[in-house]
């Protein structure tokens, strides 16, 4: 009977801790979701509301707005970049992987805007963020671009991931504030583009 207790006892306690590393993330998608539909300075009420805690549980993690912002950002970012891996397994084509992570990427830049443009006037903060965002998300950029066989064998890639990642941010630039503006189409004629032109390279 002790050997079932302690089991039960160990379940018990990996059952536990997993939670608030899980709790945390649903926090932090919640409140991703609440500064798309009403911005970053959005009553910190309808984000506990929106992720289903009282409006201490989100003060008791984050004390300030401005750590919040940047603790969702983070979360954002290290979404897009564990979706890449994923898409490459489950489509099990690297074109559809790579433009349908393209479509995530668009849609972190256009709609998640407003994280970025709070942390303006925190020099330091935006700097390392900015570099845990080139950090994280251009190898898997460079990865599916890699699988998508961008370039040949001996010869550069038609661009690399870091160039295509600012192209890509250059062509949602303004997306937010005009509703005719199609970023994503747009970027994904881009994506065409780089098709097109790696295979051109990689001919005789």
């Amino acid at each position: 009977m002790a050997h079932v207790d302690e089991g039960r006892s160990g379940d018990a306690v990996r059952r536990t801790a997993g939670r608030p590393r899980r709790s945390g993330q649903d926090l932090l998608s919640a409140a991703a979701a609440v500064f798309v539909s009403s911005g970053v300075d959005a009553p910190v009420r309808e984000i506990a509301a929106k992720a289903g805690v009282g409006v201490g549980t989100v003060y008791r993690h984050y004390p300030t707005r401005a750590e919040l912002v940047v603790a969702v950002y983070r979360h954002q970012v290290e979404e897009c970049a564990d979706a890449g891996p994923r898409l490459l397994s489950e489509t099990g084509d690297a074109e559809a992987a790579l433009r349908a992570w393209v479509r995530l990427f668009v849609d972190f830049l256009v709609t998640k805007h407003g994280l970025a443009d709070a942390l303006h006037g925190q020099a330091a903060g935006s700097d390392a963020l900015h570099a845990h965002f080139v950090d994280r998300l251009v190898p898997v950029c460079g990865a599916l671009l890699d699988a998508a066989a961008l370039g040949s064998p001996g010869a550069p890639p038609a661009l690399d991931a870091y160039s295509a990642l600012k192209g890509i941010g250059n062509l949602c630039i303004g997306a937010a504030s005009d509703p005719r503006y199609d970023a994503d189409t747009l970027v994904q004629v881009f994506v065409t583009g780089l098709l097109v032109g790696a295979a051109g390279t990689s001919r005789p």
